[in-house]
């Protein structure tokens, strides 16, 4: 269906919470391009992405001044977009991914460059922070965004149920990506997410470990 009224929260999407999703554009002759994009929603209809420099996605962004982003859970199509490109007959003439749950077109409204400090990738300020506003959405079945937050506390979770089973260099991986974790569902992460790593943190430091 077409949502006449757009609301972001339809799809299960909140303000200030970061979600995975596959942004689709096309450039000036009408070659379309398909990429993994996290979207942070910045209000019922205007969305907020950061991307590097040097990807289709962004110059296509940059020269059109608009793009669609999909909603999905089908891991193939994270899977082809991320490491090549979706074939040419999964895109439909309005940019979006044919047969997908849930889509919402963007018109870009300001393009920033970006330095972010803290940012894990060391290409500083080689990234333009896009905001824009959303025109129009498509629901086509009860999906809503994923936010990586809770895969994050799931996977935490089967680590630390086999900590006292693994040894020692085990345990220090499993650290290792407990600290990772931790960084990005604070991040991104709902409030039952962040307190779940809390709880598992207090855990591991039961054991005498220090992450």
């Amino acid at each position: 269906m077409i949502v006449m009224q757009i609301d972001l929260s339809l799809i299960g999407m909140e303000k200030g919470k970061q979600y995975e999703t596959i942004i689709t554009t096309h450039d000036s002759e009408n070659n379309q391009n398909g990429a993994p994009i996290g979207v942070i929603c910045s209000g019922p209809d205007k969305v907020v992405c950061r991307i590097f420099k040097g990807s289709h996605t962004l110059d296509n962004i940059c020269s059109q001044r608009e793009f669609v982003v999909n909603i999905t859970h089908d891991a193939e199509l994270f899977r082809m977009s991320t490491l090549g490109n979706l074939p040419e007959d999964y895109f439909t003439p309005d940019d979006s991914i044919k047969d997908i749950g849930a889509y919402f077109k963007c018109e870009v409204t300001s393009l920033k460059e970006a330095v972010k400090q803290s940012d894990p990738i060391k290409k500083k300020g080689e990234a333009i922070v896009i905001k824009a506003d959303v025109v129009d959405m498509v629901i086509r079945n009860d999906i809503k965004a994923f936010n990586r937050g809770f895969g994050y506390v799931v996977e935490s979770l089967s680590n630390y149920s086999r900590f006292d089973l693994v040894d020692e260099d085990k345990k220090e991986e499993y650290i290792k990506a407990f600290r990772e974790a931790k960084r990005v569902v604070r991040k991104i992460g709902y409030r039952k997410d962040i307190k779940a790593m809390a709880a598992i943190e207090e855990k591991i430091k039961e054991k005498g470990y220090d992450v």
